[in-house]
């Protein structure tokens, strides 16, 4: 007798889809989306599953690090013009005492101490401001871009402040290694210290600058007929060159260019921790103004002044 099986209770087939079938649609879709021909049209391959390519990632341009940049002293970056369209030659030598005469000078040691009078000295002061800004922040990623967008900035600000002729005038002074014999340096790499002297006039109503005072109704918020003062910004020496006496000679040319302006007082602003300027100006003879310190509080710095004798001629 002849046993016939039959399905158990509870169960039921299930009809499988071919996969064959369903591959075909994503084929032609990748067939259409991928435009270099990368894509297989054998029946053969398609049987065998469907395959992914794996593209190279793009390349990038690698950054290439010379051996002169693991030296220690600043690294200045070349540049063929600067953002207002002055053509600046950064491989201009620096020019002898003889080829400019200037107002303002003084010699001390191998340096010599002037008003800059290059577009290239100007930018080169700009970018050692940009030095001494991010000394500290070594560890700031992108830091040397930080530095180039902070020079560029400052060299286009410092070249308006100084051909300024009116209400204000400035004047920045560099200090230049004097050159060795038969020995010629660029312009970047003479010069190793720059400060900024600007003659301004007191608002009305204002013992010191930045002083707080609400100016009468019927008075005009800028006079020239006010009293004029001179101030120092942006003192800055390169890390290399320091303890050189180049910060105090560029503070004294500085007080002498004042007073040829007709100034009898000079001011600064310094930060309360940065003890070495505090040292500097002490010894030069600036004294704090007491009455400006509530207005600092908040900024934590000081304003120094050096009052100047009428007959003082230095």
């Amino acid at each position: 007798m002849a046993a016939v099986a039959t399905p158990s209770s509870g169960l039921r087939r299930i009809q499988f889809l071919r996969v064959q079938d369903r591959r075909k649609p994503l084929k032609r879709l990748a067939s259409a989306a991928m435009k270099d021909g990368s894509a297989t049209s054998s029946e053969a391959e398609e049987d065998k599953g469907v395959s992914v390519e794996l593209r190279p990632a793009p390349r990038f341009s690698q950054l290439e690090i010379s051996s002169s940049q693991l030296n220690l002293t600043p690294r200045i970056p070349r540049i063929e013009a600067s953002s207002n369209g002055s053509n600046l030659r950064f491989d201009r030598l620096q020019p002898s005492d003889e080829e400019f005469s200037c107002d303002h000078r003084r010699a001390f040691g191998r340096f010599v101490a002037r008003e800059a009078l290059l577009d290239e000295e100007l930018w080169t002061a700009a970018w050692l401001r940009a030095e001494s800004h991010w000394e500290d922040r070594s560890d700031v990623r992108y830091v040397d871009t930080y530095k180039r967008q902070f020079a560029d900035q400052e060299f286009n600000a410092l070249k308006k402040r100084c051909s300024r002729q009116h209400a204000e005038k400035c004047v920045c002074l560099v200090a230049i290694r004097n050159d060795e014999k038969n020995v010629k340096r660029t312009v970047l790499k003479s010069i190793v210290g720059t400060l900024d002297l600007s003659i301004q006039h007191l608002l009305c109503g204002e013992t010191f600058p930045g002083e707080c005072l609400k100016p009468p109704a019927s008075s005009n918020f800028y006079r020239a007929d006010q009293p004029r003062y001179a101030y120092v910004a942006n003192l800055c020496v390169a890390k290399h060159a320091r303890r050189q006496g180049i910060a105090t000679n560029m503070l004294l040319l500085a007080i002498d260019a004042a007073v040829s302006y007709g100034t009898n007082r000079i001011f600064v602003h310094v930060h309360k921790n940065n003890a070495g300027a505090h040292k500097l100006y002490d010894r030069v003879g600036f004294q704090m103004v007491r009455k400006a310190v509530p207005h600092l509080l908040a900024d934590d710095k000081y304003l120094l002044c050096l009052k100047i004798k009428s007959d003082s001629s230095s």
